[in-house]
């Protein structure tokens, strides 16, 4: 039965605050303020009363909070392990064989992209690209690849494939299944998110390789000694522009200076106490077979019958828990047992330090989405489950017969949104637009909601992740590679539109 949904002043004020945080986000501006501000202004239409919406400022993020902080949790056990694996160089010896197998600049393109999107998956971009950039990336160039090459390699791989699924520490899925209502499972967009992140990576790798093919040179040591004479960096003074200033974070966890030969990786192994080098070699082979193990208990349930599979939050729970157990015992072995006691504490610190510094933005961001879901908005506004209006859905219900049923649209719309959100360099500050959005939009056009998300997922983090955006973290990846970011964004821009034009198509042919 079709109900009457009554308009009133809250829904114009929610829908303005959307366009100001959109509008906010295409002048490539802060939208915290606006978050904040709207937060205010829709509460205060809701009850008429400014003491409840001063509250509700407060109750926003807090709920935001309360939905996210599980997120926050993986990403700081997972900086916490890879602090400690640094103590021990564990992580110079992860990627350190694969220099031998990069003979020309073809096999290093490749390379390069593959080792990038694997480390990205368990540590996100901003860790993985300064240590491809140190260890992998001069090889690479030696072997023959442009620096351009290989900056786009490591942006497509990492900033694009990797952190648009986000498949194993799982921030993305979950704050677009959060938006987009409880009817949204994080694991279904996450598995969609995937195989949508793979397809469009898949063709701006390819596209990217065929514009750089005629451009790769035989292997010769001056190609090196010419890239490493280059000025570091293409712009060395990055402001904090975008919610997440992740240039900056990324140049924090780097590395002091390029491994660009055997003796510069040999001499930093060599900074491991003698005593602690088997140590080092055997943590760089346990965890990676660690992740192994807990990516393939992820995956087989979709793939043999009869095994239980990971709901809810125990993916993420498993992959926090490996992080945090993984993390004691690197310490123990390079601290031993009285030091580790005081050094597990301090790695958790810099790991939630990490965590806020590259989340903290988005929860009054989400508190103000949040405040447009019933369920959520229930939980802000002090009152029973139902009793909330649910602003976006109830627009979007009393105005459907203007909305065409169009699945092609609803989607590339959905993409379009996405990728606007996209334009403040974050990536993820949008997602909270574009799974409530997802949420609303999808059973009234008929469309999965799941799909839909995975899809504005797919715009807001390629766009804003670090592969469209010159003031994104691309801006690392370029300064890296030492070449000029806006050359990165012209030579990206056909090949990660193309492959997004395609895996939105592919999506609505999958699951529609």
């Amino acid at each position: 039965m079709q109900q009457t949904v009554e308009i009133g002043l809250a829904h114009w004020v929610y829908l303005l605050g959307v366009a100001v945080i959109v509008l906010t986000m295409i002048l490539r501006a802060n939208v915290v303020v606006p978050s904040i501000v709207g937060t205010f202004l829709v509460i205060l239409a809701i009850t008429g009363s400014p003491v409840s919406a001063l509250g509700g400022i407060f109750g926003a993020s807090l709920v935001a909070a309360k939905e996210l902080f599980n997120i926050f949790l993986v990403i700081a056990f997972m900086t916490a392990l890879l602090n400690a694996l640094k103590t021990l160089r564990s992580d110079i010896r992860m990627v350190e064989p694969f220099r031998v197998v990069m003979k020309n600049g073809h096999s290093a393109y490749f390379i390069l992209a593959g080792i990038t999107y694997v480390i990205s998956l368990f540590f996100w971009p901003t860790p993985a690209v300064p240590l491809v950039s140190a260890i992998l990336l001069p090889a690479a160039i030696a072997a023959g690849l442009p620096p351009l090459a290989g900056a786009m390699a490591i942006a497509i791989a990492g900033q694009g494939m990797a952190l648009s699924s986000d498949y194993v520490i799982g921030v993305a899925p979950g704050i677009s299944a959060k938006a987009a209502g409880a009817a949204v499972s994080a694991a279904v967009v996450a598995d969609r998110a995937l195989i949508l992140s793979i397809i469009t990576g898949a063709i701006a790798l390819s596209l990217a390789y065929l514009s750089m093919r005629r451009h790769i040179v035989p292997a010769n040591g001056a190609l090196l000694d010419r890239w490493q004479a280059r000025a570091t960096g293409a712009d060395t003074n990055v402001e904090a522009v975008g919610t997440f200033d992740k240039a900056e974070i990324a140049r924090g966890t780097s590395h002091e200076e390029p491994l660009a030969t055997d003796a510069n990786i040999e001499q930093s192994l060599a900074m491991v106490a003698r005593r602690r080098v088997k140590w080092s070699k055997f943590f760089a082979v346990l965890t990676p077979l660690a992740f192994i193990c807990v990516v393939t208990l992820m995956v087989l349930p979709k793939v043999a019958s009869g095994m239980p599979d990971l709901k809810g939050g125990a993916a993420a729970a498993l992959v926090g828990g490996v992080a945090a157990l993984l993390m004691m015992l690197a310490t123990l072995a390079a601290e031993g047992p009285r030091r580790m006691l005081d050094v597990c504490p301090d790695h958790i610190t810099d790991g939630f330090v990490f965590a806020f510094k590259a989340m903290g933005s988005v929860l009054p961001i989400a508190g103000f989405f949040f405040v447009g879901a019933g369920e959520t908005a229930a939980q802000i506004l002090g009152v029973d489950a139902g009793k909330a209006p649910s602003l976006l859905f109830e627009l979007i219900q009393a105005y459907q017969h203007m909305i065409p049923d169009n699945h092609v649209l609803v989607a590339f719309g959905v993409l379009l949104v996405g990728m606007i959100t996209g334009i403040d360099g974050s990536g993820f500050a949008g997602l909270p637009l574009t799974g409530t959005l997802a949420g609303a939009l999808g059973p009234v056009v008929g469309f999965d909601s799941a799909t839909l998300a995975a899809v504005g997922q797919m715009g807001a983090v390629w766009t804003g992740g670090g592969t469209l955006i010159a003031w994104s973290s691309l801006i690392a990846v370029a300064g890296f590679a030492r070449v000029p970011v806006l050359d990165a964004v012209r030579a990206l821009l056909l090949p990660v539109l193309a492959g997004l034009i395609v895996s939105t198509i592919c999506a609505m042919f999958l699951w529609r």
